[in-house]
């Protein structure tokens, strides 16, 4: 398993430019040196830190004794999230300061943008995007005008299984090519521009789906219609439901931080897509709902707007290279990952 330069915090000297006369005589030039751990720590930059993800992302490094630096736009949130007594692994640092955040770190992960699950206009659907690239794309600057010694040497970027568009019948895998739809357009911007990176740095672009969990996330929003509407299917319910839960793509996360084989697209989906019908079935005997009456178009599209075609359109994605890995999940089914969350 690769661990990639283990450190602590650096601090800077200054060292004459010469060696053969007095040092008096002689200008300076400040380096940075960086203290190397020899226990297999590492320090991880995190973008998208206090989302949904990414609070399950820190909490997870943190109790294996990792550090994290926290790169965030409002620093007030984030140590509100990761108050400093709870998390004294954790560095919070303003945008103003990234540069200071990511040189020196061993990882960047880049978990930053705007939900999708939420009602779409178009003032929104420009914030999707360009909260992804904005961020993406400032990461990737500072990490290619770092000096070699201290740039991350392992970049992990999230993505979407939206880069596939829809389809009811097709199955895809990460060969597959991008869609033509909004959020296929979005992924190819996010990851194109993920790409731009040093060529020496290992990118792992991990293609999310719906992810399931208590905190968040499109269930959050789902199970107060689907209550509403006597538990039925959401939509025709034929529609395919690619999904993981919040356990499995943090520990995918965490896996690509160290392992180098994890590079390249790795789908962030479980093994098991279900059509919604069947996940809605599930969700019903859990919650101890009756699952008959579906839910109309409508009812989503009241509250998600155009944003409810990440429910009412979906695609069937397989984590093949994940697979190939050798990745082990958690919870591979869907009934067993709803049980675990609202039981």
């Amino acid at each position: 398993m690769e661990i990639c330069r283990p450190i602590l915090p650096s601090f800077t000297i200054a060292t004459p430019l010469c060696s053969s006369k007095p040092s008096w005589l002689c200008g300076y030039k400040r380096i940075r040196v960086r203290c190397l751990a020899g226990d297999g720590k590492m320090v991880v930059s995190v973008t998208g830190a206090t989302g949904f993800i990414g609070k399950r992302l820190v909490k997870r490094l943190i109790e294996d004794d990792h550090s994290v630096r926290v790169l965030t736009r409002s620093k007030s949130k984030a140590e509100q999230i990761f108050p400093a007594r709870e998390f004294p692994g954790v560095v919070v640092v303003d945008e103003s300061k990234w540069i200071d955040g990511i040189e020196g770190s061993n990882a960047v992960v880049n978990l930053a943008g705007l939900p999708i699950s939420t009602r779409w206009s178009p003032e929104i659907k420009k914030e999707i995007m360009d909260s992804r690239i904005r961020v993406t794309s400032k990461v990737v600057d500072i990490i290619n005008g770092l000096q070699p010694d201290v740039r991350p040497t392992v970049l992990v970027s999230a993505t979407a299984v939206g880069y596939y568009g829809t389809s009811e019948t097709k199955v895809f895998n990460e060969q597959s090519p991008s869609g033509n739809d909004y959020l296929a357009e979005v992924c190819r911007e996010w990851e194109s521009t993920a790409l731009r990176v040093n060529k020496d740095v290992r990118v792992a672009l991990i293609r999310i789906a719906v992810v399931l969990g208590k905190e968040g996330g499109a269930l959050a929003k789902m199970i107060p219609i689907f209550m509403m509407f006597a538990g039925g299917p959401l939509g025709s319910g034929k529609q395919w439901f690619s999904w993981i839960h919040i356990d499995d793509i943090v520990n995918l996360i965490y896996e690509s931080l160290s392992n180098p084989s994890y590079k390249g697209v790795i789908n962030g989906t479980a093994p098991n897509p279900v059509r919604l019908g069947e996940m809605c079935d599930h969700l019903g005997n859990v919650l101890g709902r009756p699952s008959w009456l579906p839910v109309p178009d409508f009812a989503l599209k009241a509250v998600l707007g155009e944003g409810a075609i990440v429910v009412l359109e979906g695609q069937k994605v397989l984590p093949e290279r994940a697979t190939e890995l050798g990745f082990s999940y958690k919870y591979p089914f869907v009934k067993d990952a709803l049980k675990a969350i609202l039981s």
